[in-house]
């Protein structure tokens, strides 16, 4: 009996405890939960804000610039003067800005204007629609604002799908509607409808001047220039890659701490169609400023921007044979085409780099016609160098594939480049670009052999030591010419 009562002391004197565990758990959580938010919520969503707000302080300005709107807009109703006015209608003003109130002048103006004659056209009708729906009298009044309201809202919306018109009036098409609706449908139990419809077109129109007053008055941001800005950038990002692809394909000795971002940055060109396209459209908008004149050439700056990424398209292949899983060509094979592809790249990417400084600095210059004529020039050897036997006496057909195929890529790059070049010239044509007179003039076209050496280096500022030895006709296969380049590139840093 002793030992019944033992064991049954023991097992109730250890429930407790165990119990207790659930209880300890729950209470460690609530203690630890305001730390955890402090730094997983708090402290998360902070360092999320700074690192947007220095990516782009113009996003700090533009929420001061909306909260400053919204505020001076509210006066409509906080203040009693101008409450007895517009009444309930002013709410209007308020919702307008919300609305209307985009991060550039051009999506503002934009929208304001659509908000604005589409409030007006809309109410116009709706009213129109009214008075025609009161001469059928009792049942046919309902009949006729429903079936205008069918017709219309029908109509209205099938234009939608219209490419021209989504993309400047889709937003204006889209008000329009729920503005003769709203007038058509009220208007059967509300015979005030014309004054209703008359304050709430005027506070709209308010509401959307102050948009744009504060816009563009007060820290502008204009799309215009940031599709400008883009289409630059674009350019010389391309020009990086290509500048740096040669020295990457072919072996350069890598040295610690080689920045190789340069790779990466042709890959924001690929996915950029969708944005400069939406720039283009709202940059129509804005009114002239600047250098940027009315009925400037955007459509130009797509076109350039297209040719950019069927540039950026044949860049990405040449990216996939930096890796040495896919592209396991002996460098015997690289060495016999080293010399035109390397010369293709470096004078191809300054050309980029150059058209993307006339664009930059708005200069109409021909510096860049120099690097396409020696591109060019290298892409003829190259031609002619794939057209022999001579890469096939050193190895087979599969190790030779690619190395030929980056070879194809870099001849179809200099014709992108040329097209380029020409989509620029015509740009700066027609932006009215500042004439300057190049200080580098175009030598005479040089003749690249079929065979050299280049030894290419890291990024830095660099001078090129052009060597030619004297040779006789048997160093190189099928080539009458009798000398050989060995373009030396020297690293020269500060």
């Amino acid at each position: 009996m002793a030992s019944v009562n033992f064991e049954i002391s023991s097992t109730s004197s250890s429930g407790p405890p165990t119990q207790q565990r659930p209880r300890q758990r729950l209470m460690m959580k609530l203690k630890e939960f305001p730390e955890k938010l402090w730094e997983n919520g708090v402290v998360e969503v902070a360092k999320i804000a700074k690192k947007m707000g220095e990516d782009d302080p113009r996003r700090i300005i533009h929420s001061v610039k909306m909260v400053s709107t919204l505020t001076l807009v509210s006066l409509f109703y906080y203040l009693q003067p101008l409450y007895d006015v517009f009444g309930e209608e002013a709410i209007w003003a308020v919702l307008t800005v919300v609305l209307v109130f985009e991060f550039s002048v051009g999506a503002t103006m934009g929208k304001g204007l659509n908000r604005m004659t589409a409030t007006l056209l809309g109410g116009a009708l709706g009213v129109a629609a009214k008075y025609l729906a009161t001469l059928f009298g009792g049942i046919g009044k309902p009949i006729f604002l429903a079936a205008s309201v069918f017709i219309v809202v029908a109509i209205v919306t099938f234009m939608r799908f219209h490419p021209a018109l989504k993309a400047r009036y889709d937003y204006g098409l889209m008000i329009f509607i729920l503005t003769f609706s709203l007038v058509t449908v009220s208007s059967y139990r509300d015979d005030e409808v014309l004054e209703i419809a008359y304050k709430r077109l005027l506070t709209i129109v308010i509401g959307s001047c102050i948009c744009v007053a504060v816009c563009i008055c007060i820290c502008p941001v204009w799309i215009g220039a940031d599709l400008h800005n883009s289409v630059a950038k674009n350019l010389e990002m391309i020009g990086d890659f290509l500048q740096g692809f040669g020295g990457e394909y072919f072996g350069r000795v890598v040295e610690d701490g080689d920045d190789k971002s340069f790779l990466e940055g042709y890959k924001s060109v690929l996915n950029s169609k969708s944005t400069q396209e939406t720039m283009a459209n709202l940059a129509r908008w804005e009114p002239f400023h600047g250098k940027f004149r009315f009925r400037h050439p955007w459509k130009q700056y797509l076109k350039v921007g297209t040719l950019t990424r069927q540039c950026a398209y044949k860049v990405e292949a040449l990216n996939e044979h930096l890796n040495s899983e896919i592209d396991q060509t002996p460098s015997e094979i690289k060495s016999k085409i080293q010399a035109p592809c390397t010369i293709i790249c470096l004078e191809s990417g300054k050309a980029l780099k150059e058209l993307g400084g006339v664009v930059r600095k708005w200069t109409s210059s021909s510096s860049a016609i120099s690097h396409i004529t020696f591109s060019r020039t290298a892409s003829e050897d190259l031609k002619s160098l794939l057209k022999t036997v001579y890469l096939l006496e050193d190895g087979d057909l599969l190790d030779i594939a690619p190395a030929a195929a980056v070879a194809l890529q870099l001849i179809g790059v200099v014709k992108c480049v040329e097209k380029i070049a020409e989509a620029v010239q015509e740009l700066a044509s027609l932006a009215h670009f500042n004439s300057v007179e190049s200080s580098v003039v175009a030598p005479e076209e040089p003749h690249f052999l079929h065979q050299g050496t280049v030894v290419p280096v890291s990024e830095g500022i660099m001078h090129h030591v052009i060597t030619i030895e004297q040779g006789s006709d048997t160093d190189l296969p099928q080539n009458n010419s009798q000398s050989m380049i060995n373009l030396v590139v020297e690293k020269h840093s500060n």
